[in-house]
């Protein structure tokens, strides 16, 4: 899940999610699903912010280091919060990915 800075247009959430897609098929990966839910009130301020677009990204990747992704959101200035996981073996399978 990646949260993008609500004061962003849609324009600036759709080259995040290009990027994160550019960097997975770099990595012999995919971006299996996209889902934008679009700009919603936060429950608390984040970095005196108070809206921020959600999009949730399913994705498949071979053993590969997610380090690098992980810094590259971190450091983006547009992305307010971010959250990678890895889905347990059965659900990966439940869900068609492996």
């Amino acid at each position: 899940m990646i949260i993008v800075d609500g004061d962003h247009e849609d324009a600036t959430v759709d080259e995040i999610v290009s990027q994160v897609d550019t960097w997975i098929q770099n990595e012999n990966g995919s971006l299996v699903k996209t889902d934008k839910w679009g700009k919603r009130r936060f429950a608390y301020e984040i970095n005196h912010k108070t809206e921020g677009h959600y999009v949730v990204l399913e994705m498949t990747t071979g053993q590969v280091d997610m380090e690098p992704l992980e810094r590259t959101l971190r450091l983006s200035d547009e992305v307010v919060r971010h959250k990678l996981i890895r889905l347990p073996d059965h659900e990966a399978q439940r869900r068609g990915l492996i």
